[in-house]
């Protein structure tokens, strides 16, 4: 294919291992009981968003710094990104957060690691209840995001990882009672391998999955839809170039009168 033979598709899916592997780490480290006592809620999700947010920061100009399965399904359901760079950047997230798991249970004492910060579910919650709570979690980050990148209204890097920082942090703030506000499949997965612990598990992907869906649809049918014919999404989704328009054509010269002398 002809994104395959890109470097800039290359490099994008390196960023995405990297993006992935330093907000597992960053993450999943700031969640650890270095003292006795509760974990502290605020820590954790200043530390998930700024993380975040920093990555968008970094690498949103080499590739949209999406770091997240449910970001990078999100908008290939809003063919906004091709299939081998969804794939690429699917298989770069899952082995980005193996890899960040991986050092982060490297380099912690053993007496600390406890669960690696793996995703659980209150005693109290159900697995129903969990999937509605990550899919709501998760729509609204979703929403944030292509709010944020929005080409129409001058969506940067720049100017998209602070609201962007912010909406993950505010589901944490909401969701870690809950179901430890994964949000992102990737990051749940990986200390689930580390730790041989898959209670559960599949509602960390159904959920943001879901959310996924239901954001991007929300945001590119209904509250800001792009005026694209089915043609355009499928070549989108294929990789093509963007179809440029011809430039304009140059003015004519004004004709100059000439009148024969008699």
């Amino acid at each position: 294919m002809r994104e395959l033979r890109s470097s800039s598709f290359w490099r994008a899916v390196l960023a995405e291992f990297l993006g992935s592997l330093l907000y597992t780490l960053l993450g999943l480290g700031a969640s650890l009981r270095w003292a006795p006592g509760p974990p502290s809620v605020l820590g954790a999700a200043l530390a998930f968003g700024l993380a975040q947010a920093t990555l968008v920061q970094v690498l949103g100009h080499v590739s949209g710094g999406h770091v997240n399965p449910a970001i990078t399904l999100a908008f290939l359901m809003a063919s906004q990104l091709s299939v081998a760079r969804a794939m690429g950047y699917l298989l770069a997230q899952v082995l980005g957060a193996l890899a960040g798991a991986g050092v982060l249970y490297g380099v912690t004492p053993a007496p600390i690691r406890g669960t690696l910060g793996l995703s659980a579910l209150h005693p109290g919650v159900g697995p129903g209840q969990g999937t509605v709570v990550e899919l709501l979690l998760t729509a609204q980050f979703v929403l944030c995001v292509f709010a944020s990148f929005d080409d129409r209204h001058d969506g940067r890097p720049g100017s998209a990882s602070l609201p962007i920082g912010f909406s993950l942090a505010l589901g944490h703030l909401f969701g870690i009672h809950y179901t430890g506000a994964s949000m992102n499949p990737a990051r749940s997965f990986a200390p689930a391998v580390i730790t041989r612990n898959f209670t559960n598990h599949w509602v960390f992907w159904a959920g943001p999955v879901l959310g996924a869906a239901l954001g991007s649809v929300l945001y590119e049918f209904a509250l800001c839809p792009r005026p694209r014919s089915l043609a355009e999404r499928l070549a989108a989704l294929k990789g093509a170039p963007p179809a440029t328009e011809p430039p304009p054509a140059p003015p004519a010269e004004p004709l100059e009168l000439k009148t024969q002398g008699l």
